[in-house]
């Protein structure tokens, strides 16, 4: 038998919303094992002078318990 967790994590770039999404995932496979997927529950930017400055993505994380 199979079991599985999700936690949620944050994550930002100033580059985009996919490095945002990598940057999250590497960092949560440090101490996290078993990743198997992940899903974007929201995405934000943050605009400063007109221009978009941060990327922002609240990710959930699933994983299999060992």
């Amino acid at each position: 038998m199979t079991v599985a967790k999700v936690i949620e994590i944050n994550s930002e770039s100033t580059v985009s919303f996919e490095d945002a999404i990598r940057q999250g995932v590497a960092k949560a496979s440090d101490s996290v094992h078993n990743i198997k997927g992940a899903w974007i529950k929201e995405q934000k930017v943050t605009v400063e002078g007109g221009d978009i400055t941060k990327y922002r993505v609240d990710l959930k994380v699933t994983f299999v318990l060992d």
